[in-house]
């Protein structure tokens, strides 16, 4: 096994922490949304040159995020997370910003394959990533927001992206049932990160971040979080059954989503007053599941059964694959 000029670490090491940085479990939903608008707003599949693009550029530039995040949460996560790929020492402050400069030049470059629309809403990506890691993430539901309009923006990005390559593609030509599904977005992102939130109740605390949780405890956070979720919940039922732009399977995996919904929840309320880590993290896990069949759900209502199925399915296998190996050894130090 190769070793690291630079360090004691192996190549093996280096990989992981790349991977673990990556975070693919919550990065295929950031694709998915994309993909989803993209499919909305075309009523049907894309070109496959168009689909791809919508998919991976978002998800290019969530990945740089991330780099930036983990490069900003340093001297925080080596508080309660000393293990992380950067306060471990696996990969460097430096290295961090430079791999993470790379993914969002990359996605940058191909936004141009794209529409104008695709290529201006890059910048309010860049600002509301770096705004988020900067500023609001320690300022409680600020931050939430925060984070739920950076999927908003995948969204459009989606949606935009059906337009004509280098063309600038008029707003005023997009539905309002697409503009109404946003809410959708904003709502169950907002709330994904508070959930994530209560994850981090320690470190957070002891970094002077003033996230919902640190504020107002576990419980109220869980009460929050449910409110959110009856709300988005709505919103998803109800605008596809008012302005009819879905088909009937959207409707049928929704029972999938719910199902997990309700699961969560009760697995969530059990836990309440026996609050660990490890319990918020497992809560945290079955969200990353529900989202991605919550945005699976929105292109089966439009697309081929056959092709949603298969995108379904090897999103789930990645979530799934990646929170197995990948998760645990990121969240915690993992006894050899």
């Amino acid at each position: 096994m190769k070793t690291s000029s630079k360090s004691n670490y192996t190549i093996t090491d280096k990989f992981f922490a790349h991977l673990e940085t990556w975070r693919l479990y919550t990065v295929i939903w950031c694709g998915l949304v994309s993909l989803a608008g993209s499919c909305i707003a075309f009523s049907r599949f894309p070109p496959l040159k168009t689909a791809s693009l919508a998919f991976f550029i978002p998800m290019m530039g969530w990945i740089a995020g991330l780099y930036l995040s983990d490069y900003l949460d340093r001297k925080l996560d080596a508080i309660q997370k000393p293990h992380r790929p950067i306060p471990s020492g696996r990969i460097k402050p430096k290295e961090a910003l430079a791999i993470g400069a790379i993914f969002a030049i990359a996605g940058f470059l191909l936004s141009f394959l794209l529409s104008l629309n695709n290529i201006l809403l890059v910048f309010v990506v860049a600002l509301l990533v770096s705004t988020y890691a900067k500023f609001s993430k320690s300022r409680g539901i600020l931050g939430n927001l925060n984070r739920g309009f950076v999927t908003v923006a995948a969204y459009f990005f989606g949606i935009f992206s059906i337009g004509q390559p280098l063309k600038y593609m008029p707003i005023q030509s997009i539905p309002i049932y697409i503009w109404l599904l946003s809410l959708v977005f904003l709502v169950h992102d907002t709330n994904s990160n508070l959930v994530g939130a209560i994850r981090d109740l320690e470190g957070d605390k002891k970094g002077r971040y003033m996230t919902i949780p640190v504020k107002y405890g576990v419980k109220k956070s869980v009460y929050i979080s449910l409110l959110l979720t009856f709300t988005w919940l709505f919103l998803t039922l109800f605008l596809p059954f008012y302005f009819k732009f879905l088909k009937i399977e959207f409707y049928l995996i929704m029972i999938i989503d719910i199902i997990v919904i309700i699961s969560l929840y009760v697995y969530l309320f059990r836990s309440i007053n026996s609050y660990t880590r490890e319990k918020a993290l497992k809560f945290h896990e079955f969200f990353i599941i529900e989202r991605v069949t919550l945005a699976s759900a929105f292109i089966f209502g439009v697309i081929d059964i056959y092709i949603a199925s298969c995108i379904y399915i090897t999103a789930l296998l990645i979530t799934g694959l990646s929170q197995y190996l990948l998760r645990k050894r990121y969240e915690f130090v993992m006894k050899k």
